[in-house]
């Protein structure tokens, strides 16, 4: 989609579009808002720009809008309109072995009872043992040191997902 396809949506529509990419409900209307945009960069810009200005509860509530990392099967029943961002982020779970996915269940277990949400990291490019890795490290965190972390890695999210629909 090009920027100019994208500035003439209907509201609607770029609701529909920018929901794929972050699933927070004022960040979806705070992007609306600032349509039109002039560029590209200024989408990402002002992507990061509102994220970081949202409270607590609303980057919780678009942690609610991703599967957990190597729950294909949750992804698929919870998260159809997203499955194939949310599977090509994660595809390198598909490779991995029993242990590792068993312990990557286990550890996000683990992850949301301390935190209270699901364990968010950018997917993309990282390997299951990684992710396992990374995981185990983040669970030494306290509470406000792993939201700021997992709103970090939703944006990183957000700004690959953004620049896939600009493609």
């Amino acid at each position: 989609m090009t920027i100019e396809s994208l500035n003439s949506l209907t509201i609607s529509e770029a609701n529909e579009q920018f929901e794929l990419c972050c699933g927070a409900e004022i960040w979806i209307q705070k992007m609306n808002q600032n349509r039109p945009f002039q560029d590209e960069d200024e989408v990402y810009e002002k992507a990061e720009s509102i994220w970081f200005s949202l409270s607590s509860e609303d980057w919780l509530e678009a942690f609610t809008h991703h599967p957990k990392i190597g729950n294909i099967d949750s992804l698929r029943k919870k998260f159809h309109h997203t499955k194939s961002i949310s599977e090509n982020e994660q595809s390198s779970v598909d490779n991995a072995t029993e242990s590792t996915l068993k312990d990557l269940a286990e550890s996000n277990q683990l992850y949301e009872e301390q935190f209270g949400f699901i364990f968010i990291v950018c997917a993309t490019g990282k390997s299951a043992d990684e992710m396992l890795a990374l995981i185990k490290i983040r669970l030494n965190n306290n509470a406000e040191t792993e939201m700021l972390n997992a709103a970090k890695e939703q944006n990183k999210i957000t700004q690959l997902r953004l620049k896939k629909l600009l493609l």
